[in-house]
């Protein structure tokens, strides 16, 4: 059992953390920020506002440092009870972390249980570690049988190690001069002199793993524990990569060691980022869709790829960008000054006689990859691990189609080689669906929160918003279709995006309550309950209940209705309310009204603020808060109409 620091203990480990600190050799976990920056993310936090601070943390944000009254973006979000802000500050790697200051003020200050709930389950390598999943599958390529994926063989004295040209050039400047130089070489052989455990200790380094504290010498083996250290020494130092050597002598201290991992993790995946960006991205290439399975492509090539992925075009993006029959035969005209103001330049554009050489060409994109990082994704590690054709060598690098556009390709591309996921809310929907078919759970779930936070679903007001169906600033604003967002929800079984539509339809219900296609959506739902009898519930339209209540709860929470009711009712707190009492009272909360304003001197009348008040059905009611509580009624009696209507009952 690990015992307890005295006061004396602790004030100097306090103090050594202060020196390293100072001496720039540690890391402060929550430094001060008082950039403009960093204020907006915390601001963005303290109003709950979703979309700005996925933008804030997109546009690069510590999300772990402080502002000048110490308060860090995750103790302000959680002060402040705003939970799906909270959820994605933990999602992008906050800090809360037990037995620490910062960790238990988070705690203590969370504004309710299932707050504080959701920061207790994010533990630290969950919280704080988001590479972890791209680490751990980088490390595993090490010993991975099956499928095989290795093309370079390194033998030692005894041993020998599969590895990867791609990653070894990535991380290794010897190794980039050397396979560049000649790619084809599929051996290399390690000197005698140099112990094969300080080789697979500097490869574990090479491939993001974790540098063991025992290095595998001894009396067993033909090496002393001195001799592995002067090998990695070596070894570091040929291969070009110094930080292996000081991972190695600085292995003691835990926060050090922990500092030093995360770091050296972040330049892994920034160093295979830009070698991503360097080979495979600049190398693809577009060619016409009829004619991209005659490309070859030798296995043997500089960027030791070794298959070829395969998007296409859709035809009706293509048509907006070619000449219609109008402007073919309109001659092409180059307006200038003088006497050939107005006269054809060079032969004039005229329509082909023959219908298919006006036809739109379908273009396809072709992407050299390496298998090694498609099997981060379920469907090709199936697809490699089987007997398919897919899975054979061939001379020529095999294509393989993917149902998706060249942009959602790259997107899911760029995800498996570097863990990063930042896509515009316009194929946000598209990535979602294509990390569905290629069983990729993580990418699922950041295409998720980028609907869900870029797509606007706080209560924010609806010119705010940036989905199709509300008024919006401009027409020039990104958009979704929210009535697609739910049917997304539904066929990849994202529970995020499902509550993501119902609370947006909650809290603009009066927007979409009268449309055809609201009622095609509530009749989809009710038919996703196979064998459904009249007493079923209709899930879609049960969630939206619970958010219009929710909705109309918080309005009056923050009115003070909720306070004057409860003294009314003998001071009886919400939560000891039965169940049955969910909703708003609206006769009585009317009635409290008109008595509170008559207390207050009014007459009972309109008041005029800028003109009258008005309800939905466009009745005059004396105040917002009246209005509020007709408007309830209101939607909920559209709701059972609705339900009418269409014959269903929920």
């Amino acid at each position: 059992m690990t015992s307890l620091l005295r006061k004396d203990q602790l004030e100097v480990s306090l103090h050594e953390e202060k020196r390293l600190i100072e001496d720039g050799r540690l890391k402060e976990e929550n430094p001060l920020d008082i950039s403009e920056g960093f204020n907006r993310l915390c601001e963005a936090c303290r109003r709950g506002d979703l979309k700005l601070c996925q933008e804030m943390i997109r546009d690069g944000a510590n999300i772990n440092a402080r502002d000048q009254y110490d308060y860090s973006p995750l103790i302000l979000a959680s002060l402040c009870g705003h939970y799906e802000v909270v959820q994605l500050l933990l999602e992008a790697g906050a800090l809360c972390e037990r037995d620490t200051f910062q960790g238990e003020r988070c705690l203590y200050n969370a504004l309710n249980d299932r707050i504080r709930n959701l920061l207790l389950s994010y533990d630290y390598s969950k919280s704080t570690d988001p590479l972890q999943p791209f680490a751990a599958h980088v490390t595993s390529l090490l010993t991975r049988n099956t499928p095989q994926t290795s093309d370079l063989l390194v033998t030692t004295v005894g041993e020998s190690f599969w590895l990867h040209k791609y990653l070894l050039s990535a991380r290794s400047p010897y190794f980039q001069k050397k396979l560049s130089a000649a790619p084809e070489t599929t051996s290399w052989k390690i000197p005698p002199a140099i112990p094969p455990q300080a080789f697979g200790i500097a490869m574990r380094y090479v491939y993001l793993g974790e540098i063991p504290t025992e290095l595998g010498g001894g009396p067993a083996t033909s090496f002393s524990e001195d001799e592995i250290l002067e090998g990695i020494a070596k070894i570091s130092n040929h291969l070009e990569i110094p930080s292996l050597w000081d991972a190695v002598l600085q292995n003691d201290d835990r926060r050090l060691s922990r500092q030093r991992r995360t770091e050296e993790v972040e330049r892994g995946r920034s160093q295979l980022e830009n070698w991503f960006m360097r080979n495979v991205i600049k190398h693809k290439f577009i060619v016409d869709t009829e004619k991209a399975e005659e490309v070859k492509w030798d296995s043997n090539n500089g960027i030791f790829a070794d298959v070829l992925l395969r998007a296409d075009q859709p035809l009706e993006q293509d048509f907006a960008d070619r000449p219609t029959d109008e402007t073919l035969q309109t001659p092409s005209i180059k307006s200038t000054e003088g006497p050939l103001n107005g006269i054809p330049i060079g032969p004039a554009a005229r329509q082909s006689r023959t219908p298919s050489r006006n036809r739109p060409i379908q273009e396809s994109t072709l992407f050299p990859v390496h298998r090694a990082m498609l099997l981060r994704s379920e469907f090709f590690l199936t697809m490699f691990s089987s007997g398919f054709r897919e899975a054979q060598s061939t001379t020529h690098l095999q294509i393989i189609p993917i149902d998706c556009t060249p942009d959602v390709l790259e997107t899911v591309l760029t995800f498996l080689y570097t863990e990063k996921a930042d896509f515009p809310l316009e194929i946000a929907i598209d990535v979602l669906f294509a990390a569905d078919l290629l069983l990729i759970e993580r990418l699922k779930q950041k295409a998720a929160v980028v609907i869900s936070t870029l797509g606007n679903g706080t209560m924010a007001p609806a010119s705010d918003l940036q989905i199709v169906g509300t008024e919006r600033p401009s027409a020039d604003s990104e958009n979704i279709d929210i009535y697609d967002v739910v049917r997304a929800g539904w066929l990849t079984r994202v529970p995020r995006l499902e509550e993501f539509g119902a609370r947006y339809f909650a809290y603009r219900l009066e927007d979409f309550i009268d449309e055809e296609e609201f009622a095609d959506l509530i009749k989809e739902s009710a038919g996703r309950i196979r064998g459904r009898q009249e007493t079923d519930s209709i899930e879609l339209l049960d969630d939206i209940r619970f958010y219009l209540s929710e909705r109309f709860r918080l309005r009056f929470e923050d009115s003070g209705v909720e306070e004057m009711m409860a003294e009314e009712d003998g001071n009886v707190p919400g939560e000891a309310r039965s169940e049955e009492d969910e909703g708003v009272d609206v006769g009585h909360l009317e009635a409290k009204l008109k008595e509170t304003r008559l207390d207050n001197g009014e007459d009972g009348g309109v008041p005029q603020f800028n003109g009258a008040i008005r309800t939905l059905d466009g009745e005059v009611a004396g105040d917002e808060f009246a209005s509020d509580a007709v408007n309830y009624q209101i939607l909920l009696g559209k709701i059972d109409a609705l339900l009418e209507r269409l014959k269903l009952d929920a």
